[in-house]
């Protein structure tokens, strides 16, 4: 089959065909991966399959070391393949996989089911989800989210308008939405600068990031135990309730709620699942959540303070920001 060559030519919507398992290993390196960036044993299932492009993965916001947006090259997200985190220890993350056009060709008529798949050795994949063990001996994971600074090297700056110029060709975004993104992202900056060389009487908002979102608890922040279950209808909490519980860093026992998400207040929603166990990204240590988190269904990071990036979380809710709605 033969392999895509370009993402530029390919928007939101499109429907490709993922490449067999023995056209994508031919593409990798003795890693198991292509331009840094690894595929894992979890996409697989995929191969064969028809899948719309979802995001155009021209961008990403680093969440290892904070740096801000990153620029990927050749790459997809399609839609509906996440990592089930069967290969990784059974990380809960739901991460949007990365596809590199080279694993895709474009694929006419619906989406039907994969043909039967042939034997390959997938070893190398498996063998490279786990790394050399922490001194500890807890197993080291490496995926997609471990190794993106490596598939990512480059940084793109909130000046470089190829960026909001593809987001809008792609399908990323409306003109609206890449607009809006760019302004939000230029007085987040200005905000941050203020902060540092202004007194606090001439800041506006007291400096904060848009949306204007303050923890207000003082001292260790609380927890609330729902026992929240798959199928369960919630409602997300108020934005002054949520900030009731957040410490001034917007942490909530450790875990940050981002301001973007303050979009979600009000609205309804599904569990989809808890959170128990998920990748740290920096080290690849698996780690043990003692509160659980939620997801949500259809409840994705909306992109917007990050320049609108089309990574596609899905955020981790604390069951304190929740209200169980009780079905009628």
């Amino acid at each position: 089959m033969k392999a895509m060559k370009t993402a530029e030519s390919f928007k939101v919507g499109d429907l490709v065909e993922v490449l067999s398992a023995e056209d994508i290993l031919a593409t990798l390196d003795e890693k198991g991966e292509l331009d840094g960036l690894p595929f894992m044993p979890e996409m697989l299932e995929f191969c064969g399959r028809k899948l719309t492009v979802y995001k155009v993965a021209h961008k990403l916001c680093d969440t290892i070391d904070r740096t801000g947006l990153r620029h990927m090259t050749e790459a997809l997200h399609l839609s509906g393949s996440r990592c089930d985190g069967a290969a990784h220890g059974g990380c809960q993350t739901a991460c949007l996989f990365y596809w590199k056009t080279a694993w895709l060709r474009r694929a006419e008529g619906v989406e039907d089911p994969p043909p039967p798949a042939k034997p390959v050795d997938v070893q190398i994949l498996h063998r490279n989800a786990i790394r050399e063990p922490f001194d500890d001996g807890a197993p080291r994971y490496a995926c997609q989210a471990t190794e993106i600074l490596r598939a990512a090297p480059g940084r793109l700056p909130l000046k470089d308008m190829r960026q909001y110029v593809w987001d809008v060709r792609s399908g990323n975004a409306t003109t609206w939405e890449t607009v809006r993104a760019f302004l939000i992202g230029l007085f987040n900056r200005v905000q941050s600068l203020s902060q540092r060389v202004l007194p606090k009487r001439l800041l506006l908002k007291e400096g904060l990031a848009w949306g204007f979102l303050k923890g207000r608890a003082i001292g260790g922040t609380p927890v609330a135990t729902l026992d929240l279950q798959p199928g369960e209808l919630v409602r997300v909490k108020s934005k002054d309730e949520i900030a009731a519980t957040l410490d001034p860093n917007l942490r909530n026992r450790g875990m940050g709620f981002e301001v973007g998400l303050t979009a979600f207040c009000g609205r309804t929603a599904k569990v989809v699942g808890r959170v128990e166990r998920c990748i740290d990204e920096p080290t690849g240590r698996m780690l043990e959540m003692k509160t659980p988190c939620i997801l949500l269904e259809d409840f994705v990071c909306p992109g917007v303070p990050n320049m609108n990036c089309p990574r596609g979380h899905l955020p981790f809710w604390r069951e304190i920001w929740l209200e169980r709605v009780e079905s009628r």
